[in-house]
């Protein structure tokens, strides 16, 4: 798919689509239209949201799909929505459990300190 360039590869300002026209009969709309959240979104995130809709937001079958974690599939998803100019509240909470899991993992040997890092910094991204 050919993405609508978003910013000016001059200058860097904001493009717009400026004229829509039918393939059929040739008619021709010109006026100023911005682009959709969706029309921000670089290719790598575009096809992540994808594999979103086509899992039907269930993340266990994206984990599966991906070999991705949780964690990093929730990370990869705010960068989407932070992408598309839409606002992301930490969930502080959320996250202080996951660190104390990971740190619980490490400490019972289950997981190494390497892995342990991984998920640490997949959760800081």
């Amino acid at each position: 798919m050919t993405k609508i360039p978003g910013k000016c590869p001059s200058c860097m300002s904001e493009m717009v689509i400026t004229q829509l026209s039918c393939t059929h009969c040739d008619t021709s709309i010109i006026g100023h239209y911005p682009q959709s959240g969706f029309g921000k979104l670089s290719e790598e995130n575009l096809c992540f949201l994808e594999i979103f809709v086509r899992n039907r937001g269930n993340v266990k079958e994206m984990e599966r799909e991906m070999d991705q974690s949780y964690w990093t599939i929730r990370n990869r998803l705010d960068k989407v929505i932070a992408e598309m100019g839409f606002d992301i509240k930490p969930d502080e909470d959320t996250l202080s459990e996951r660190r104390k899991e990971i740190l619980n993992q490490l400490n019972e040997g289950e997981i190494s300190v390497k892995e342990a890092t991984r998920l640490l910094s997949d959760l800081g991204e």
